[in-house]
């Protein structure tokens, strides 16, 4: 793992091309990401992903899929039933707590079933932001609830859901993208709340599951900490909340670097992120000419990421003993699958 470097790439289609099996090889990408352009049927998803890994001769170089439920699944009926998004497991642990609870973890351990099957490492999952009142709807149904003891508990269920089937959680995105009134895929908010009024609502839920392996920053500007930075490229911000307050030391991934929220070009994007203390830089959609400049920012994985990276890898390998079947059948009890 020394050798690779310090990104995670997607593809472009439902099969690599010569010139993305090159490049993979070339650049060695740490690890890699699907989404639903790269998702046809069983035998396919099971070929992309032993390629993307023959590609960078890494057996177990990780790959990571967003698999939340509702409108962000990116693995859908035939292949995995549609589940329901996070604010369904809200509504429910409002009404009982402990149903909510064994919904959130039966939902996840179902999420690890569905991905194993395709020997996909890790799932973008739990969603710990904490909207509040007239965000935008990037996050909205995403979120458990608006509350951060609903978010913390519900969160918790789900990554020990998660990691009770081998698959890595990914808690995004940290420290908190639940007051952004802009879509990052589209601008940069700016976050104007005091740090005290952060602690208590935003990053609350974080602080609590700071022992996860793996966490997704949030491209948003928190004034409080650094007025000239978004989160994931702030030196501030990673250091003194993410890896000081929070108290995070696991594995910290940018979110996606084409997303228009981040300016520069992508090499600049990728030296900024890793400057600023992040482990991995993400880049997404494939696009050929964006990953070269990703590439050309990136350094090889080394120090306290690389120590990062093998401790995830190797907290992934657990797998407990429960019967698909009887979970399907347990969770049916809470929902049937959404049609």
């Amino acid at each position: 793992m020394s050798e690779s470097k310090a990104m995670i790439l997607g593809c472009v289609g439902k099969a690599l091309t010569p010139d993305e099996i090159r490049f993979y090889g070339d650049e060695r990408p740490w690890g890699f990401i699907l989404f639903a352009r790269n998702i046809g049927e069983p035998q396919q998803i099971t070929d992309l992903v032993a390629s993307m890994r023959e590609a960078v001769r890494r057996p177990d170089a990780p790959v990571f899929i967003d698999q939340e439920g509702g409108r962000v699944q990116r693995l859908r009926p035939p292949i995995a039933p549609n589940y329901p998004a996070g604010a369904a497991l809200g509504a429910l642990y409002r009404q009982d707590r402990e149903a909510g609870l064994r919904a959130a973890w039966l939902m996840a351990r179902l999420h690890a079933f569905d991905l194993a099957r395709f020997d996909i490492t890790a799932d973008c999952l739990p969603v710990l932001d904490v909207p509040v009142e007239g965000a935008n709807d990037v996050i909205g149904t995403r979120a458990y609830g608006k509350d951060p003891d609903s978010v913390t508990a519900l969160g918790r269920a789900s990554a020990e859901g998660l990691l009770s089937g081998g698959v890595l959680p990914v808690m995004k995105h940290i420290p908190g993208h639940g007051r952004a009134f802009a879509d990052t895929h589209l601008e940069l908010p700016v976050v104007e709340t005091s740090l005290e009024d952060l602690r208590r609502h935003d990053f609350a839920p974080f602080k609590a599951l700071a022992d996860l392996p793996m966490a997704m920053t949030a491209h948003v500007v928190y004034s409080a900490v650094d007025r000239d930075n978004p989160g994931t490229t702030s030196a501030k911000v990673v250091r003194d909340i993410v890896r000081g307050e929070i108290g995070f030391d696991g594995l910290l991934i940018s979110d996606d670097t084409s997303m228009k929220a981040l300016s520069g070009d992508f090499r600049t994007k990728a030296e900024r992120i890793l400057g600023a203390g992040v482990d991995i830089v993400l880049h997404c959609n494939g696009v050929m000419e964006e990953m070269a400049g990703i590439a050309a920012g990136t350094s090889p994985l080394a120090g306290m990421a690389l120590a990062r990276a093998e401790r995830a890898l190797e907290i992934g390998r657990r797998i407990d003993a429960v019967e698909e079947a009887s979970v399907r059948e347990e969770f049916a009890t809470f929902f049937e699958a959404v049609a």
